[in-house]
């Protein structure tokens, strides 16, 4: 016979330990449902607390702003002071254009300033030689008009003595002679004034004249100067110099790209957004940028600026939709986002590099909630 008594003994003692088992499993799935539904609820609050705030793009680039170096002036290069990826000062020389030819057309308009300054010298000294002139003239008038008055007064006093034959009508005559040579004498010093005065407004015209032209010379001394300063080409902002493509002894051609320097203290972000990203975008606002360069690490910024357009606006040949042939896509608006970072991590940035940048637009969501506001008691103003 069989012994079951052993058997029903062994199952009776493993029926408490598989209740056990199974109330852990419980208890534990319990706990997990438990903290999943935790976790959901956390994750639920931070969504619409935060989470649906935050807009991201990958589309998103450093950008600096990048300066053109050209020459003013045409010439042979003499002398390229900076190297390649070089950082270099505002006001540093760059490049050296061999300035002999515009020394000599300098110092052309220079010895012409000085020939035009001994004009204007020469005019005048003889502006002052006539208005001796003209005083020489004015006594002489004066003498003529004394001896015109002394002559018609003798004519005067003599015409009644010879009207009664006190005197003879041969004196009489002779005075009135003397009478009218002194009035034709007046008359000659009178013009002879009159041409002198006159000269000498001839005189101050030939001296503006020659004031002008020495202003004009002056001119052109200034444009030569400038012109032989320009054959040291300097750099307008600070930065580091990029894509150099000039050397020593090559003619370069007034406004030909030499180089470029760029000004790393001035870089930012480019991102395109979505057009459904930027409803709640505003300046100011805070942004966390990763750089795919910098990996693990997070830099911060602010929205500086949104452009007046999608890039689509601003391409070389803009879409035109009203022709018929029309698909709608979803367009992308750039915006500029100013770094905060320390001088570390701006050594480390270059302009070119991707980036992923989020934005907490939450400070824009009363204004976007405010034009909702209006749009409806415009509905309801209309009805």
């Amino acid at each position: 016979m069989v012994d079951i008594s052993g058997a029903s003994a062994g199952i009776d003692a493993e029926e408490p330990e598989r209740t056990g088992m199974k109330a852990r499993a419980r208890l534990i799935l319990a706990f997990a449902a438990t903290g999943a539904l935790a976790a959901l609820l956390v994750w639920f609050v931070r969504y619409e607390l935060h989470g649906k705030y935050i807009e991201s793009t990958n589309d998103a680039y450093i950008r600096a702003d990048a300066v053109t170096v050209s020459p003013k002036i045409s010439g042979y290069v003499e002398q390229v002071l900076v190297a390649d990826n070089q950082d270099v000062k505002a006001g540093q020389p760059l490049v050296r254009i061999d300035p002999r030819d515009y020394r000599a057309q300098a110092a052309q308009y220079q010895a012409q300033t000085d020939v035009a300054a001994a004009n204007v010298e020469n005019v005048r000294a003889t502006i002052l030689e006539q208005q001796a002139e003209v005083d020489a003239a004015r006594a002489q008038l004066a003498a003529a008009q004394d001896q015109a008055r002394f002559a018609q007064r003798e004519v005067d006093r003599y015409a009644p003595l010879a009207a009664s034959g006190a005197e003879t009508r041969e004196r009489l005559t002779i005075l009135q002679n003397q009478a009218a040579q002194a009035m034709d004498q007046l008359a000659s010093r009178r013009a002879a004034l009159m041409s002198a005065m006159r000269r000498i407004g001839s005189l101050q015209a030939q001296e503006r004249q020659a004031r002008a032209q020495t202003e004009s010379t002056r001119a052109q001394l200034a444009a030569a100067d400038v012109n032989l300063g320009s054959t040291v080409i300097r750099a307008s902002v600070d930065g580091r110099v990029g894509d150099k493509s000039v050397q020593a002894g090559q003619f370069a051609q007034a406004g030909t790209r030499l180089m470029t320097v760029v000004a790393l203290d001035s870089l930012y972000i480019a991102a395109n957004f979505k057009e459904t990203q930027i409803g709640r975008m505003r300046v100011g606002q805070l942004v966390t940028v990763h750089i795919d360069a910098l990996d693990g690490v997070d830099l911060h910024g602010r929205i500086q600026s949104l452009a007046p357009g999608t890039g689509a606006i601003f391409s070389l040949l803009p879409p035109q939709n009203a022709t018929g042939n029309f698909t709608k896509i979803v367009q992308r608006v750039p915006v500029r986002i100013a770094i905060e970072a320390g001088p570390e991590a701006r050594r480390l940035l270059v302009p070119g590099l991707s980036a992923t940048v989020k934005v907490d637009t939450r400070s824009g969501q009363a204004a976007l909630d405010a034009i909702r506001d209006e749009q409806k008691l415009r509905g309801q103003s209309g009805r």
